[in-house]
């Protein structure tokens, strides 16, 4: 990524990702990559806002440089201690050693047991200033958006809202503007972003859009620490963060599978097919072969799920195991859910997946169905049947 310059002696210096394909530990996918964005502001002070992932830490340096020596910069902020954002700290600071860094409480003890570095940190609370010169940074925090130690960082006098990981997306591009980008493209990375990162803390994003709100600042532009800059209506993607939040969903239906020898398969298809009869929207994923990253961006504006595996020594098959127990953590609201499996001898997967589904506060909207063996015109007929009155339900606002 090129130095640009996003406004008057500010400038974006951070770096393209490009190659990586998996995030936070392989549970993320990252089709198509991702940037790890730092900005420079130039005042009496000259301050550096975030840093990039560690293997990055020479590219960043030589960024800062087009602009200003390293040697220059009094303050670092650390909206995050997460490495994707700390982790060229290190070599930024052999080069600065005399600048301070601004971050919380828990992100000065998070640095520290990262790093161990013997820098000068100074804790800021929300609501805590700093004067850099014709500008000012105002603090505030944003405990578990999404670690305990963020913090948003906000420039009154140019209103831009630099809320590292809050309102980002994992997109390589050369262009900085989420107006400059393919906009299919932005809003699917920014859906799966959420849903896949922030799915689970709704009820946090509320309460800190509120807060935000509430001081009545003016945004200008969203300067996240992945993806694009928001600046053309950048109160969108905080409208969309919202009604994620508020688990507002349309009628959609995921329907998502793992089958032995074919009898689940089977049923899958015939319960599509009854839902998709009641004109409702339909994705249908065997899981085993899909990227879960898409699925879970897929349930994220759903009504409604429905899963289904064989038995295996009384168990589901494991891949579905593994989803659902990540998507327990979830804890999705204002959704409906039905399980629905084949067995030979015995049964005990649907039971198990309606077990989760009840233990993740999903309502069940239907007595799971099962059958034995490979499902006979009979079953197909019940499969389709089963399918359509899980529409019904959805659409009837049950």
């Amino acid at each position: 990524m090129s130095v640009l310059k996003i406004l008057p002696d500010i400038y974006s210096v951070g770096v393209v990702d490009w190659n990586v394909r998996n995030f936070h530990g392989h549970t993320y996918t990252t089709k198509r990559g991702t940037t790890y964005n730092a900005y420079l502001i130039i005042d009496e002070k000259i301050t550096l806002v975030d840093t990039v992932y560690g293997a990055f830490s020479s590219e960043l340096i030589e960024n800062i440089q087009q602009v200003v020596p390293v040697n220059k910069i009094d303050y670092v902020i650390a909206n995050h201690v997460e490495t994707d954002h700390s982790g060229a700290l290190p070599e930024v600071m052999k080069l600065c050693p005399k600048a301070k860094i601004l971050g919380t409480e828990k992100c000065k003890e998070g640095l520290y047991r990262y790093y161990y570095g013997d820098w000068d940190f100074q804790v800021v609370k929300t609501g805590d200033k700093l004067k850099l010169g014709k500008r000012t940074l105002t603090f505030l925090e944003a405990p578990m958006i999404h670690w305990p130690d963020s913090m948003f960082t906000y420039c009154p006098e140019e209103e831009l809202l630099m809320p590292n990981d809050a309102f980002g997306q994992h997109l390589a591009t050369k262009e900085r503007f989420a107006d400059e980008v393919d906009q299919c493209a932005l809003w699917d990375e920014a859906a799966k972003y959420y849903g896949n990162i922030l799915w689970p803390l709704g009820a946090v994003i509320l309460k800190k859009i509120e807060e935000v709100k509430k001081l009545n600042i003016p945004l200008k532009i969203i300067a996240p620490s992945h993806g694009v800059i928001w600046r053309k209506d950048p109160l969108q993607i905080v409208n969309r963060y919202t009604s994620w939040a508020q688990n507002e969903t349309l009628p959609k239906v995921v329907v998502a599978y793992e089958s032995m020898w074919g009898a689940t398969e089977k049923m899958a298809r015939k319960i599509v097919a009854g839902v998709e009869e009641e004109g409702l929207s339909i994705k249908l994923f065997e899981i085993t072969g899909s990227d879960r990253t898409e699925v879970v961006k897929e349930m994220l504006d759903a009504r409604g799920f429905i899963f289904g595996s064989s038995t295996h020594d009384n168990n589901m098959l494991p891949n579905l195991a593994g989803f659902l127990d990540f998507i327990r953590g979830f804890k999705p609201r204002n959704r409906v859910s039905a399980a629905f499996g084949s067995y030979g001898w015995a049964g005990g997967a649907v039971r198990q997946i309606e077990n989760i589904l009840k233990e993740a506060g999903i309502e069940l909207a239907a007595t799971g169905l099962e059958v034995k063996y490979m499902p006979d015109k009979n079953d197909l007929e019940a499969c389709f049947k089963f399918g359509r009155n899980f529409a019904a339900v959805i659409k009837g606002g049950k």
